[in-house]
């Protein structure tokens, strides 16, 4: 003889799976958002140690004869420094292309003068090494100019910054929505199990117990919705960081996730699972006080 299936106090099951399929959709677009923030903070660090360290100087003077001595004097005492890594002379023709689309052909006439480019790797990029590196190449020439790729870049970093102050907003939205969806919840089962909850109340049970059922129930299906979300944005930040892996750019390959970061990603429905319990907690003994 088959024995019926005995129904948890105050359980109401096609409320606990519409909750599950929220709390998985909630937590799956706070895991995106929370890999776009981790990703894009990794990307603004490596952009920041890359263009702190790297200078472009330029040699700027009409007479080729000169400009092709001071560029030979310059390379030897940047090479020579002990604040360089690498010095190397930027390929004219190269330049020359750089400058087709601006100049047209005309820009690739012998006659027109155009300045010799220094690529410059520090070993620090502190302020102090890069003062030396800029009075050591003003000393050989008047017309040489030092640029920082970190002044010319620092829009792209200020991007990459807002998009990560961005993402942490959206997580922070996230978790206030899901209390939120908690709270309505609670409620919601208030509402529906009153008969029930008047019933333990006058068989004894105190609020505090009856707040525990409401959150335990909740905690079980943030967690398992939890599960099913961050499992799923992770497959997809796996697929997406697969994709940028082929690109051929500096600044994608910054962007990436540290184990430190998986850990944090992982422990999102663990951090959600006692938010809700928290709210489920709070919503319900407000409630219960307010009745009674």
């Amino acid at each position: 003889m088959r024995r019926a299936s005995v129904q948890p106090l105050l359980d109401d099951r096609q409320g606990r799976r519409a909750m599950v399929w929220i709390m998985a959709i909630m937590i799956f677009l706070t895991t995106l958002s929370a890999t776009l923030g981790l990703s894009t903070r990794n990307a603004g660090a490596t952009l920041d140690r890359q263009l702190a360290a790297r200078l472009t100087v330029q040699v700027i003077e009409g007479d080729a004869t000169t400009r092709d001595a001071e560029t030979v004097r310059l390379l030897a005492r940047l090479k020579a420094s002990a604040d360089v890594v690498r010095a190397a002379e930027v390929d004219r023709a190269r330049l020359a292309e750089l400058l087709r689309p601006w100049l047209g052909e005309a820009g690739l006439d012998a006659d027109l003068p155009m300045p010799a480019m220094i690529d410059v790797d520090l070993r620090s990029g502190d302020d102090a090494a890069v003062a030396r590196v800029e009075a050591l190449a003003k000393s050989v020439g008047p017309g040489i100019r030092v640029d920082r790729h970190a002044t010319w870049l620092a829009p792209v970093r200020a991007f990459v910054g807002a998009i990560g102050w961005t993402a942490l907003g959206l997580v922070l939205v996230m978790a206030s929505a899901t209390a939120a969806v908690v709270l309505l919840v609670a409620r919601a089962g208030l509402d529906t199990h009153r008969g029930t909850i008047d019933i333990l109340h006058m068989l004894g049970s105190t609020d505090l117990q009856i707040a525990r059922l409401f959150q335990r129930r909740i905690g079980q299906d943030t967690l398992t919705g939890g599960a099913i979300g961050v499992l799923a944005g992770g497959l997809v930040v796996a697929a997406l960081g697969e994709r940028m892996a082929t690109l051929d750019s500096q600044l994608v390959d910054g962007v990436t996730l540290a184990p430190l970061d998986w850990a944090v990603v992982a422990i999102l429905p663990f951090a959600f699972t006692l938010l809700a319990m928290l709210a489920a907690r709070v919503a319900v003994l407000r409630r219960l006080a307010r009745v009674l």
